[in-house]
């Protein structure tokens, strides 16, 4: 299984789908999604848990073949494919998002500040139609504030900890 970067998303996500599923595979760590993807697309690796904006153009072209996503629910942007719940496995959630962060205790009115331009840019049309090209879904706009990032990212935490340490996956 191709990965970019030991410890990251795809590659977490793949320990988990190789523990909930009782299968086992060599992990090859690469550094960045192109290299992955060439790899993958000339045979040299069976398989990635690859992230949306890396694999949505192969997947819509038909040079990859996308089995399962790795979410609770179908993705939008390919609809045929199924979950893994739906395939069977259960508690296999790889779903992932992107957020803007900062350094640590920031000034509150700047935090309000970015936050407002932030979600101001997201309620764009011409944005989400940018978003949508990439295979990205922008979150709800309840979800769009320092309090539910910070919510999330706990949640995120202590699912993906125990994972890490099973793993053996070290901070280099």
């Amino acid at each position: 299984m191709g990965t970019v970067g030991v410890g990251g998303p795809t590659d977490v996500a793949g320990r988990i789908f190789a523990k909930e599923t009782g299968t086992t595979f060599q992990i090859v760590p690469y550094r960045g999604g192109a290299p992955l993807a060439e790899d993958l697309l000339g045979g040299h690796i069976d398989f990635d848990v690859g992230q949306a904006a890396s694999t949505l153009t192969y997947v819509q072209s038909g040079e990859l073949k996308a089995y399962a996503v790795l979410q609770p629910k179908r993705w939008w942007a390919a609809p045929n494919v199924p979950t893994l719940d739906e395939l069977g496995f259960h508690d296999i959630d790889a779903s992932s998002g992107t957020a803007s962060g900062c350094r640590r205790a920031p000034p509150k009115d700047a935090v309000t500040k970015l936050n407002a331009a932030i979600r101001t840019a997201l309620a764009d049309p011409a944005i989400q139609e940018r978003f949508k090209k990439i295979g990205q879904e922008i979150w709800p706009v309840e979800y769009q504030t320092p309090e539910a990032l910070a919510a999330k990212q706990k949640t995120e935490i202590a699912r993906w900890t125990p994972v890490i340490k099973e793993s053996g996956i070290k901070a280099e």
